[in-house]
């Protein structure tokens, strides 16, 4: 009997962990590429945008940042209400406003006009990465859920390595009704986050409750399993929303966050004119497929280490060690090398960035649950979206004070070896107990045998 159980048992495991991943993880990467396409295609529009609007590289860096600014501001109450109204909802209205905002940036005619615009983009999309990590918690059970994340997250350089061939072709070819063509490529590219509100708002159920995909048993095993990784965050350690907020390991993930965007958002916002630096004298479409091979690398990497971070049930220094490949490949394009070179280590940089986010975000889930899981991922995804302003910001100071990138980048990446000995530094994790059959569980499986 008890082997008829646990055959009976392992079986519908398999068939939900298929049926989720299938029905959820496709649709939510899509829609994390429209959401970093809009967040990071200024990158590409500056090719053009800055010498029309003459704009500095200390502006544009700003420009480039000030999103975090509404991006923090924010977060955490996002996150909260979707917790409370549930997913399908909160997410469609965040594809909404933001695919409205970004649609509008094309049409700003200053750099303070663009400082606003993506002030309000920010605004306009915060809480949805918090709170896409936040619904994979209803989904996913820990062991699961830094591939789910990696599954998901890859969007950020899939956006790259669909978006920028796109972008350049755009930039090089799109001049409607004698608008610039930098102004078509944000407005083509915000249209996609309005329309995708439709299937949010159809094909994402709140939870396994709602899941028409999920059979009776199916539905019975996903819950019981989350319920019992709940109840042992819980006996470990329950923390309210307030004791979240002063939580030392939430700061410690926080500043580990906050150095590693300092680093990696220069990259992903920089990345298109350190390119066409590389590549002195190409087009823009020649451009946009230099910047593609580093980020499909960095898909490729980021699916590996996310695998092996939740087969080995280890975090730190997966984390680590990617964070830390970042930052030597940083330090080392801080150097004049020719073209070929420069080009290896943005790969490197790519590898490394890439990989260290599905680790990452998996960290919070680990000890946190309901409404202090809401507050506490929120917090540690805001501290670390203000690197993402910071950095941006200082390439962008050191590059209009100094005439080059190198102390910029050099900069960033003592930032990402900061990242990794902070990572390094993270207790260990602590194990919850392997999965045992539940007289509750039993019950409901045992009716089918």
């Amino acid at each position: 009997m008890e082997n008829n159980f646990r055959i009976r048992s392992n079986a519908i495991e398999m068939v939900a962990i298929r049926k989720i991943r299938i029905r959820l993880l496709p649709l939510l990467s899509v829609l994390y590429i429209v959401a970093f396409v809009d967040r990071v295609n200024i990158g590409f529009a500056a090719l053009t945008m800055n010498r029309e609007l003459a704009i500095t590289s200390e502006q544009f860096g700003f420009a480039a940042g000030i999103f975090f600014g509404g991006y923090f501001l924010f977060e955490i109450p996002s996150n909260l209400i979707l917790h409370r109204v549930g997913p399908r909802v909160w997410i469609a209205r965040i594809l909404i406003t933001w695919g409205a905002v970004a649609t509008l940036t094309g049409f700003v005619q200053s750099a303070h006009q663009l400082y606003i615009a993506r002030f309000l983009l920010g605004l306009a999309e915060a809480g949805y990465f918090p709170g896409v990590v936040l619904y994979l918690g209803y989904w996913f059970r820990q062991r699961e859920r830094a591939e789910a994340m990696a599954l998901i997250l890859v969007g950020i350089p899939l956006a790259s390595v669909l978006g920028t061939p796109l972008s350049g072709l755009i930039l090089d070819h799109v001049h409607w009704f004698g608008l610039s063509s930098w102004r078509w490529l944000l407005i083509l590219e915000g249209l996609p986050a309005v329309a995708s509100a439709y299937l949010a708002k159809v094909l994402l159920p709140n939870g396994p409750d709602e899941a028409g995909f999920l059979g009776g048993e199916e539905k019975a095993w996903v819950t019981a399993q989350l319920e019992r990784e709940e109840q042992q965050k819980t006996a470990l350690r329950s923390l309210s929303v307030v004791r979240t907020f002063i939580h030392r390991r939430i700061w410690h993930l926080a500043c580990i966050g906050f150095a590693g965007a300092f680093g990696g958002y220069i990259f992903n916002f920089w990345l298109p004119l350190m390119m066409r630096s590389i590549l002195a004298g190409s087009s823009n479409t020649v451009v946009g497929l230099g910047v593609m091979v580093p980020n499909l690398l960095g898909v490729i990497a980021m699916i590996f280490v996310s695998r092996h971070s939740d087969r080995t049930q280890e975090r730190r220094y997966h984390l680590a060690a990617s964070v830390a490949l970042s930052g030597l490949g940083m330090l080392l394009l801080g150097a004049p090398r020719s073209p070929w070179p420069s080009f290896v280590l943005l790969s490197a940089v790519a590898i490394g960035t890439y990989s260290s986010l599905p680790v990452f975000i998996s960290i919070p889930g680990e000890f946190l649950t309901g409404f202090s899981a809401a507050a506490g991922i929120a917090l540690v995804t805001s501290v670390s979206s203000t690197g993402g302003f910071v950095g941006p910001y200082t390439f962008g100071l050191i590059r209009q004070r100094t005439g080059n990138s190198y102390y910029g980048l050099i900069c960033a990446g003592i930032l990402f070896l900061v990242s990794a000995i902070m990572a390094l530094m993270l207790p260990k994790q602590v194990q919850l107990a392997p999965e045992q059959p539940s007289a509750a569980g039993r019950g409901t499986f045992e009716a089918g045998v």
